[in-house]
């Protein structure tokens, strides 16, 4: 891949994609949450962004509400040193936070993640935990000022880019549409992390956003090297077989990485995340039917005894 290409900066119209993307308005309850934010947060904070399930079903009642917080620096962002420390090491963060809004119980988890490191992220990290979840649409909920948000969004565009680079080889030499590059590139991204998620999830987040995704590959195109573009949103790819099984073998060194990482991640979020087992519990059982007995031993021990509950789903193929 020529080092002159990797180094454009992405499509005005790819930026622009994202811009109107992110524009898109949401129900005035997400905004409580960026309130909160500000206030714990102060100058540190350049951006929110909103992303996960909620982003297309507006469910504040029920859900926890995905987002992330993007800051310009660790020591400034906390008060205290070994939040700070863990960010650095192994960026996000992730904090649980509940308010009070028109009588209701709104609840999120966010991420905290500096918006130099969550760049890097979206263009040169090997592994796809941002460029992965962040190629796929999002609402930018606050920004503080112009720089800033312009900066988010050629981060988001570069995501996109990334995400295609990574993923179209992986094709292997064959004619696409972008139904067939987006679902099978997210399923390629969520097995690259333990996550609890039916085995059809990337297809069905592929046809929710389906008008998203033409529109995006298409702006994204003339930026990936083995996809060209023909009629009627399809594309051929040109991947011959050498480049197929190399990108296939980074994409089986992901899956071992995003172990080892989101075992890292999961300890780390002990020590941030207020109730996390219970989330955790939740979240699964929400995400596959499967019900954790929540014993008091995992409640007291969660590094000790979750490695445990954590392998057997593995095991049983819960966590992919």
């Amino acid at each position: 891949m020529p080092d002159a290409v990797n180094n454009l900066a992405p499509p005005a119209a790819l930026v622009a994609e994202k811009a109107s993307e992110c524009a898109r308005v949401v129900p005035g309850g997400f905004h409580v949450f960026v309130g909160a934010l500000e206030k714990h947060f102060g100058e540190s904070l350049q951006a929110v962004l909103l992303y996960g399930s909620c982003l297309h079903s507006y469910d504040l009642k029920d859900s926890v509400v995905d987002l992330y917080v993007l800051v310009d620096d660790y020591d400034k962002a906390y008060t205290s040193s070994l939040f700070s420390y863990l960010n650095k090491i192994v960026p996000p963060n992730v904090f649980y936070l509940e308010l009070e809004h028109e009588g209701m119980t709104l609840r999120c988890k966010y991420g905290v993640i500096t918006l130099s490191d969550f760049e890097k992220g979206a263009s040169s990290w090997f592994h796809s935990y941002i460029w992965g979840r962040f190629s796929q649409p999002v609402r930018l909920l606050y920004f503080r000022n112009e720089d800033a948000r312009l900066k988010v969004l050629e981060t988001l565009a570069q995501a996109t880019i990334t995400f295609l680079r990574a993923t179209v080889p992986a094709l292997g030499r064959s004619v696409v549409d972008t139904e067939t590059i987006w679902s099978r590139g997210l399923a390629l991204s969520y097995n690259a992390e333990l996550r609890p998620e039916q085995k059809n999830r990337a297809r069905q987040l592929t046809h929710l956003n389906m008008g998203d995704y033409i529109r995006l590959t298409a702006y994204s195109q003339e930026m990936i090297e083995l996809l060209e573009a023909l009629p009627h949103d399809r594309y051929n790819c040109t991947a011959n077989e050498k480049e197929c099984l190399r990108a296939l073998r980074k994409w089986r060194f992901r899956r071992w990485q995003g172990r080892v990482l989101s075992v890292m991640r999961l300890t780390k979020a002990v020590f941030t995340f207020r109730d996390c087992v219970d989330y955790a519990a939740w979240k699964i059982e929400r995400h596959t039917g499967i019900k954790i007995e929540l014993t008091t031993r995992l409640r007291n021990h969660p590094i000790l005894f979750g490695g445990k509950v954590l392998w057997q789903l593995i095991r049983q193929g819960v966590m992919h």
